[in-house]
């Protein structure tokens, strides 16, 4: 199978991306780890509001393989959810990088981001090249 890189997001890897539009982040997971994962029967997020550290968890993802804890690729506050994923975690699967992002945040320092990997790293990683 052939996974989807978009090159406008850096990546973490434990497979969590964010796409920086101006002071908000939106965060999600990859393509990658939804295939790895299998079918999403469950995800926890954090409250609009709550704080969110850099490589800290902010949540927890669960399929019919796995719990996996969510780690945020950068610090800032939770400004919007995506609630039908709460109600239809299954969604994820779908559009993981368009209709299935998780949070936005308003981010602290972009600048975090500057030892995030880029596409080609992280599909470097997960391919094994």
């Amino acid at each position: 199978m052939s996974f989807e890189y978009p090159q406008d997001l850096r990546y973490l890897d434990s497979h969590e991306y964010v796409r920086l539009d101006g002071e908000i982040g939106t965060i999600g997971i990859t393509e990658f780890a939804v295939d790895q994962l299998g079918d999403v029967v469950f995800l926890e997020l954090p409250e609009i509001g709550e704080a969110l550290s850099k490589g800290e968890t902010f949540g927890s993802i669960e399929s019919v393989k796995a719990v996996e804890d969510l780690k945020s690729p950068i610090t800032g506050t939770v400004v919007e959810r995506n609630d039908a994923l709460i109600d239809s975690p299954e969604e994820v699967s779908e559009d993981p990088y368009g209709e299935g992002w998780f949070l936005k945040v308003r981010v602290n320092d972009p600048d975090e981001l500057e030892d995030a990997l880029t596409a080609d790293e992280y599909r470097a990683q997960v391919e094994g090249e």
